[in-house]
């Protein structure tokens, strides 16, 4: 009110006037008056800057692991509802970089990119207080890079710019023998799951490097290298050799020996055989040369037959075994039901509780305790405190599905890493040709046969759960050695990428 009335006051008192030898008119203002002015000028200016804020993020990177989420934070300066404002967050150097749009009160995602399509969130509460940080899940290896958190009203705009720094360790180096190639002995070693991409290197057995082919690398679904390299390698003293797969910016060097016996490189160069044969022979004369050369091809002969005979023998023994194994589990069959109090919202049953599928949209149900919030899965009815148990699911031909059992009290509203540790004990199949049991280190399983039905056994006082594939009796996968002290319940999941019922039968054994 001071104001106003001060400019008021000033407009009255404005005189215009002519003095001598002047030409133009001549403003008179007393003193007070152009305080008043002066005041009405910092009155405009303490607007403009109320009006403005500022936009801030961490100065660090922000470190992710693969497979987990993670917030990007973003904040105004001063802490002013951000309800009524543009957000947009985006990738930097992108062709297409929209990652997250909040515009006229909601989200509008309608040019996101495909790569983040119901992977983002605001924290609609937190708008109140300024607070316009981003949760990305499930990260990926492509998520890695730079991100721009821009904040915009009628009047002024500002923007931060906030570097995710994405991280995973692969799993241990597997070296394959391809056999004799190239004058020697050819060794594969491959090893999953990195980000970035990691270094391969193939040692001998005092740590001198070898000269290797070069690197293979593949992106798998959550864009995480498998990296493969080749070498060929000659008979040392020890015949041993490393493969090293490191990752500097990590920190982390995983390593595998492999220990070649020295008759492979003998068979890899066969004149060297021959020509000690000879060399031998040729003192005794060639009468004697002959019956020893054509004793030498007769007993091969009879090896090689053995040889196969056993190895028939040892098939054959191994069949058996496996049938055995699976026969005597099959001994403690049970009949399993599916809870609908666990079940995921997104989880539909049959009314026989002996069948699961996955749907796009959630169910309205209850939250009870016991029901999985984030981790789309359901449990049998039927929990297990002592003795031994068995039931068989049928997979079919489905591209995604986790088995196995978990422990009364785990965590059914967040989304734990499936390990022993926190109560899971499960296997799973992932893009249709991916096995893997969840143990603390994570094992991939090299499965010559897909298995259309999957057996389950829990021997509950031995601390073991067993995986069978029930078409040809194979033993898949057994976690031994823990101590149960909880009751365990079978776990499903039918998969993300398929709608296929996941069944359990009820006693069907064959």
């Amino acid at each position: 009110m001071i104001i106003a009335l001060c400019f008021t006051v000033t407009l009255r008192h404005i005189q215009f006037c002519r003095s001598p030898g002047m030409t133009g008119p001549v403003m008179n203002i007393s003193v007070s008056e152009c305080l008043c002015l002066i005041l009405l000028l910092l009155q405009q200016t303490t607007v403009s800057t109320l009006e403005r804020f500022e936009v801030l993020g961490p100065a660090q990177p922000v470190v992710a692991v693969a497979g987990e989420d993670v917030v990007l934070p973003c904040y105004l300066k001063p802490n002013i509802s951000a309800v009524d404002l543009r957000i947009e967050w985006f990738r930097v150097h992108t062709e297409d970089p929209l990652v997250h749009l909040y515009r006229d009160h909601e989200d509008r995602n309608e040019n996101q990119l495909p790569s983040y399509r119901g992977r983002t969130l605001l924290f609609p509460e937190e708008l109140k207080k300024g607070n316009t940080s981003l949760k990305l899940f499930e990260i990926k290896g492509s998520d890695n890079g730079r991100y721009k958190c821009f904040v915009q009203s009628d009047e002024w705009f500002e923007e931060s710019s906030i570097y995710l720094n994405i991280q995973a360790v692969g799993t241990h180096p597997v070296i394959s023998n391809e056999g004799y190639k190239e004058g020697g002995i050819s060794l594969v070693c491959e090893s999953k799951g990195w980000y970035p991409q990691p270094q391969v290197l193939w040692m001998d057995s005092e740590g001198h490097n070898l000269t290797a082919g070069p690197t293979e690398t593949e992106r798998d679904s959550m864009d995480l290298f498998t990296v493969r390299q080749r070498v060929i390698v000659q008979e040392t003293e020890t015949n041993r050799f490393t493969c090293r797969v490191q990752q500097q910016q990590l920190n982390e060097i995983k390593e595998t020996k492999s220990n070649i016996p020295g008759e492979m490189f003998h068979r890899a160069h066969p004149w060297k055989v021959t020509f000690a044969v000879i060399f031998s022979l040729s003192a005794v004369g060639i009468i004697g040369c002959t019956v020893l050369i054509h004793r030498f091809v007769k007993l091969r002969k009879k090896r090689a037959q053995l040889q196969e005979q056993y190895a028939q023998f040892k098939e054959q023994q191994e069949l058996i075994t496996r049938e055995l194994k699976l026969l005597k589990a099959q001994r403690y069959a049970v009949d399993v039901t599916l809870d609908p109090d666990t079940a995921h919202l997104q989880l539909v049953l049959s009314e026989d509780r002996k069948r699961v599928k996955h749907e796009n949209t959630k169910q309205e149900l209850p939250d009870n305790p016991e029901r999985f919030k984030r981790r789309i899965g359901v449990l049998g009815k039927e929990g297990f405190s002592s003795g031994k148990h068995y039931w068989e699911v049928q997979v079919g031909d489905k591209t995604d599905w986790d088995l196995g059992v978990v422990r009364e009290s785990i965590n059914r509203k967040g989304k734990p890493i499936l390990s022993p540790n926190n109560g899971y004990w499960t296997i799973w199949l992932r893009n249709g040709n991916e096995y893997k049991a969840n143990a603390e280190s994570s094992v991939s399983l090299p499965l010559s046969v897909r298995p259309q039905k999957v057996g389950v056994h829990v021997d509950y006082e031995e601390g073991q759960v067993s995986f069978y594939s029930v078409e040809d009796k194979s033993h898949i996968y057994t976690f031994t050695g823990y101590k149960f002290t909880e009751k365990l319940y079978p776990f499903f999941c039918p998969g993300f990428q398929n709608s296929a019922p996941l069944i359990s039968p009820v006693s069907d054994t064959d």
